[in-house]
């Protein structure tokens, strides 16, 4: 088989430098996809750097891939996927099917699941291999282009809300960037009362063209003390320390507080307060197959999409700079030309 040319850094903080790899023989339930786009993420980043202790290198980054197949196992070809069709590969690039949590539908939380830039080479390359069951088809009406943010932080914003939203809720979305402007299209369209916190005022205009009802401070503390009990539902995109116990007042009788952001560092909640209003603090990452299948056709229906800013594939550097320097707007997408 053709080795793969790819992007990749040798070492944390290192610069992507061109790569190629032999990707060895295709297994029976593995396809291979050629890359069009390939969304960045801070995970992208985080790995980059090696935040989290678990990169290793040479390191290929790219979780948010869209492109046509053009290799099926002899398994996966038996799945209703076909050559030359156009899917994505988001964080997730394998699973088992076998272990309680797949069994269970909940194939994100597979015990032996890899992601796609975890011991293996992402999608910052001209192919990328994946699961069959992680090359999800890209509906019509979904713009390729721009489809690749959907694939990762889409779908981690969307799941929460077919878990614990109702279209009559009041919400609240912390932070308006990558994940935040996403979830604020998918909550208008869901139906719900939005408010988008930011603590940028800069970000509070647009943030109302997303669709949010109405914007406040995220570190206003007075601001946030007059909105007590007034969510149903919390949603934090955010990466960073926040006014946890103000931002927990704010939650109505059974309200829940989420948070989708990696937030490095501990947060601080009383019980007592939790108790008595019957409220809960929780976390998800990405979502299960079929949530990943619901979103795109969601995101069709209504015509959302990321609001995308696009470099050269061979460019990678810049933009990854671009992210570090906290200036993409909202989302980066790399287009393939290696």
């Amino acid at each position: 088989m053709a080795e793969v040319k790819a992007m990749a850094a040798k070492e944390a903080h290192g610069l992507l430098e061109p790569f190629s790899y032999d990707p060895g023989p295709l297994g029976a339930e593995e396809v291979d996809i050629a890359v069009e786009y390939c969304g960045i993420c801070h995970s992208d980043l985080s790995m980059l750097d090696n935040e989290w202790g678990i990169s290793t290198y040479p390191f290929v980054p790219g979780h948010e891939a869209i492109g046509r197949i053009v290799g099926l196992g002899e398994t996966a070809e038996k799945k209703g996927l076909h050559i030359g069709q156009r899917v994505g590969v988001g964080w997730n690039a394998s699973s088992c099917l076998h272990c309680d949590p797949c069994l269970q539908g909940n194939q994100q939380m597979c015990t032996s699941g890899q992601p796609t830039i975890i011991g293996r080479h992402g999608a910052f390359a001209q192919q990328v291999r994946s699961h069959w069951l992680w090359a999800v088809p890209i509906p019509d009406g979904v713009e390729p282009a721009d489809a690749g943010p959907l694939l990762c932080g889409g779908v981690t914003v969307f799941a929460p809300l077919l878990d614990y939203v109702k279209p009559t809720d009041r919400v609240g979305v912390f932070g308006i960037g990558g994940l935040g402007h996403m979830a604020i299209m998918f909550l208008k369209a869901w139906g719900c009362d939005v408010t988008a916190f930011t603590s940028s005022p800069n970000k509070m205009e647009e943030a109302r063209s997303f669709g949010a009802t109405r914007t406040a401070s995220s570190t206003d503390a007075a601001e946030l003390k007059k909105l007590a009990r007034t969510f149903d539902f919390l949603l934090i995109t955010a990466n960073v320390s926040l006014d946890w116990n103000d931002i927990i007042a704010m939650l109505k009788p059974n309200g829940k507080l989420h948070i989708v952001g990696a937030v490095l560092e501990p947060i601080p909640v009383a019980v007592f307060p939790l108790l008595l209003g019957n409220q809960s603090v929780g976390a998800s990452p990405n979502g299960n197959r079929a949530q990943t299948d619901k979103m795109l056709r969601f995101a069709a229906q209504h015509g959302i999409k990321p609001l995308t800013e696009h470099f050269p594939m061979s460019e990678a550097n810049a933009a990854m700079d671009h992210l570090r320097s906290g200036k993409a707007h909202y989302r980066i997408v790399l287009d393939m030309n290696l």
